[in-house]
């Protein structure tokens, strides 16, 4: 029987400062811990994905930049991590300056979906860490991944900008770069229960994009904050913390998405 492909998920959105490299690494972390091959791919100037796994960024020899730039193997640049089946391609702010370079070259939107097409055989997941904007890297992420997982904060004017990358995955369909791109999973994050606000918005969010949105929500944990200064995972900092269990329960819901489409 061959050997299924893997779920390349991008994890994006436009906002800044919505949970969206905290929810890249817990649940790639989390996926490993069920047993599973992932690879994290921090295509972020900002680099959180990578400092928040414990990898030294000013230290690297290779990152993401050399793939994208040098077309350097994707398994040249790849880390492992203290999480057992979980490695990176680490990223660091060298990379702020690829998106001028990469508009000159040619086919210069699937140059990740090339170097990530070449390691499909070592990964049951591969997870897509987005900068929060819809430049030239998001559009790399977009075209190699197969789907789009947002992390959406339960806050005032939640929804803002997530408009714009549903029109985005639309006209990466459209144009053929990626013909089956689709928003797969939602998760409402930063969810403070002694507000009614954040009940109006988790519905809100529910009514707006229905079963897209997974059944966890994620809840503000002192320890989900605390977690990147220690370079870990929050599923080894606290295992036992509200953040780990909803992130363990966000990848759990996640995989069996793909078993009940797959199945």
């Amino acid at each position: 029987m061959p050997r299924t492909l893997p779920r390349i998920i991008a994890v994006a959105n436009q906002k800044g400062g919505v949970g969206k490299t905290t929810t890249s690494i817990n649940t790639a972390a989390s996926l490993a811990q069920l047993g599973l091959r992932v690879l994290l791919i921090d295509v972020d100037p900002q680099a959180n994905a990578t400092s928040g796994l414990g990898i030294d960024v000013r230290s690297l020899e290779n990152t993401i930049l050399d793939v994208l730039i040098d077309d350097a193997p994707l398994t040249d640049c790849l880390c492992m991590t203290e999480i057992d089946g979980l490695q990176v391609a680490p990223s660091n702010l060298r990379l702020a300056d690829a998106e001028m370079t990469m508009y000159s070259m040619l086919a210069r939107e699937t140059r990740l979906k090339n170097a990530v097409d070449a390691v499909l055989d070592q990964f049951d997941y591969i997870i897509i860490d987005c900068p929060p904007s819809l430049g030239l890297l998001t559009l790399n992420a977009l075209c190699a991944a197969r789907e789009v997982l947002i992390p959406i904060q339960c806050e005032y004017f939640a929804l803002e900008g997530v408009g714009q990358l549903l029109e985005n995955v639309l006209r990466i369909r459209r144009s053929g770069l990626n013909p089956t791109l689709e928003v797969s999973s939602i998760v409402c994050v930063m969810y403070d229960a002694r507000t009614n606000l954040a009940d109006e918005v988790v519905d809100e969010i529910r009514q707006h994009f229905g079963p897209t949105v997974l059944k966890t929500v994620v809840p503000r944990n002192i320890k989900l904050s605390e977690a990147p200064k220690y370079g870990m995972p929050i599923v080894t900092y606290d295992p036992m913390s509200r953040g780990a269990i909803a992130y363990t329960d966000v990848a759990q819901e996640v995989h069996n998405g793909s078993q009940s489409t797959t199945g």
